[in-house]
């Protein structure tokens, strides 16, 4: 994602890669501090630090309102600067791309709990605020609105926790996007085996004697490797490791080296803030408010939105303008992370885009 801490890029991402890959899109940083911010919990936080990415400029109408702006939102322990890898930059960005920068002005914000936005890691440790996600879309929308002047989004669109942002962002400000695009998720509240192995990495991490309370000196890793080991399974697509890796030493190799590098980026209590934020989504009471025309994108190999259990299609029916596609899985779909691989949708994002009105 890097939502769930890298793992759109899947074990084929070397070899999906096929052809060379465009120089990576400069984002231009941006940080935005709002005053005083009170959280659902209760708690209040003096200064909220906001960090965000744009690309391409604003273009306005004759009454001065910005017209081609797109929010673009990461997933669980992601940042906005992942949408520069070439698997989405290289598809969407290209010069002619459905999100050419010459045409859209981009904005890819850094989720409060999030990259170089306001998160425990700062100082507060588990003394931070507990957001949860209508939190996070509140600051979305404060970094469209406030910091950047902008009415009306000609899309919003996310990736995992950015994909349940999507719907959050369209029934909290029914008016505030011509168009939607949720890419990996469901639109209820999460339970079963999704709220399952988000329960155990933070349980995992909290067992660690070494996590005191949040009050580590280093990080715990005993800790930290349950939790990764977690997030590892989740995102993964059976059929590309196995074409990938069919030999038991070849997985032992991969699992060997993918640890210790997952670890040495982990902040342990951040991870924990960002999978307790979704404990409180759920959508499902409000989808009917969703004006704007919207496609919802699932993969049929994701582990953490299974296609069998039919949710999606039954939710969509109360979304006037919704569309739900489900891509069939193949050896070189991504799991979970496919969401972030636009070779695999960029038709339905062109049609989404076409039929709300070009």
């Amino acid at each position: 994602m890097q939502g769930l801490r890298g793992l759109v890029v899947g074990v084929l991402a070397g070899l999906a890669a096929s052809t060379a890959a465009q120089a990576a899109p400069s984002l231009e940083p941006h940080d935005f501090t709002i005053k005083d911010f009170h959280f659902r919990s209760g708690e209040t936080l003096p200064e909220l630090k906001l960090h965000y990415y744009t690309l391409g400029q604003p273009k306005k109408d004759a009454a001065g309102h910005i017209t081609n702006a797109v929010l673009i939102l990461h997933g669980t322990g992601g940042s906005g600067r992942q949408f520069a890898a070439p698997q989405f930059a290289d598809v969407l960005f290209a010069p002619g791309g459905l999100l050419d920068p010459a045409k859209y002005f981009l904005i890819m914000p850094d989720d409060i709990g999030h990259g170089a936005s306001s998160k425990p890691s700062d100082g507060l440790h588990m003394r931070f605020p507990h957001y949860d996600y209508a939190d996070m879309v509140e600051g979305e929308h404060a970094v469209v609105s406030q910091a950047l002047g902008v009415q009306q989004l000609r899309l919003v669109m996310g990736t995992s926790m950015g994909c349940m942002h999507t719907f959050l962002y369209a029934e909290m400000y029914p008016d505030g996007a011509r168009a939607a695009m949720p890419l990996a998720c469901q639109a209820l509240a999460l339970g079963g085996r999704n709220r399952l192995w988000r329960e155990m990495a933070v349980t995992s991490i909290k067992a660690d004697p070494a996590w005191q309370g949040g009050d580590y000196t280093s990080e715990p890793q005993l800790g930290l490797r349950g939790a990764e080991n977690l997030l590892l399974l989740a995102g993964q697509s059976a059929w590309p490791m196995q074409v990938a890796m069919p030999r038991g030493e070849q997985v032992d190799a991969w699992y060997a080296a993918q640890i210790p590098e997952r670890i040495k980026t982990a902040e342990a209590n951040d991870l924990i803030y960002q999978l307790e934020a979704s404990r409180t989504y759920d959508p499902s009471k409000d989808l009917e408010k969703i004006k704007a025309p919207l496609t919802w994108v699932n993969s049929s190999d994701d582990f953490i939105n299974p296609p069998e259990l039919g949710l999606a299609q039954v939710e969509i029916k109360r979304i006037k303008a919704g569309r739900f596609v489900l891509i069939p899985f193949g050896p070189d779909t991504h799991g979970h992370g496919t969401h972030t691989w636009a070779v695999f949708w960029k038709n339905d994002l062109a049609e989404l885009l076409n039929r709300s009105g070009g």
